[in-house]
């Protein structure tokens, strides 16, 4: 049960780590956790994935929110998804 073994985690001081991507332009390293908003071009690059998702949604894609264990909305989920470092990087 996931909740349960959030609750040890915590009991236990033990934290999860975020996710982390990286990704080489230039010879210059750009790092990118999820939810990022630290970027120097976070406008930019949040605008090009907002375009890009609805891009995604408009050709039939549906976020798999099951794989997102966090007991929230499904819409937060959704945004969760959405900001994965992976994505942030591309």
């Amino acid at each position: 049960d996931v909740a349960k073994v959030r609750k040890m985690m915590m009991a236990r001081g033990v934290r999860k780590k975020p996710g982390c991507s990286f990704i080489e332009i230039s010879k210059r390293v750009h790092e990118f956790i999820t939810g990022d908003t630290s970027h120097p071009q976070k406008e930019d690059i949040y605008s090009e994935l907002q375009i890009l998702s609805r891009q995604m949604e408009d050709a039939g894609y549906v976020p798999d929110t099951k794989a997102v264990l966090h007991n929230v909305r499904e819409e937060v989920k959704e945004h969760m998804l959405c900001c994965h470092s992976e994505k942030l990087a591309i």
